[in-house]
């Protein structure tokens, strides 16, 4: 199924993307590769993250903040889920 995911390069927007997380405190400096994570899938336009990561990225107050950061940085909002919020199984009806 094509689209479901994607591979991307760091890009000096997503670094700067990041930056802004990080001077927004959603994240501390040393958890940066986080902020990138977001970020490297905020700028390309991706819909999701799916994220096992619940104390800096499937954070309920984080990803308002991401949002917000990312609406004033002039990108869309990101949906973060769990793989558990995302997957279903095929025994399961839809």
């Amino acid at each position: 199924m094509p689209g479901l995911a994607e591979v991307t390069d760091i890009s000096t927007s997503a670094l700067d993307l990041r930056d802004a997380y990080l001077q927004a405190k959603i994240v501390a400096k040393k958890h940066s590769d986080d902020a990138l994570h977001v970020a490297l899938a905020t700028v390309p336009g991706c819909t999701l993250v799916v994220s096992w990561n619940f104390q800096h990225i499937v954070h309920f107050q984080k990803i308002l903040l991401y949002n917000a950061m990312n609406t004033l940085g002039g990108y869309q909002q990101i949906a973060i889920f769990s793989p558990r919020e995302v997957i279903r199984y095929e025994d399961e009806e839809v």
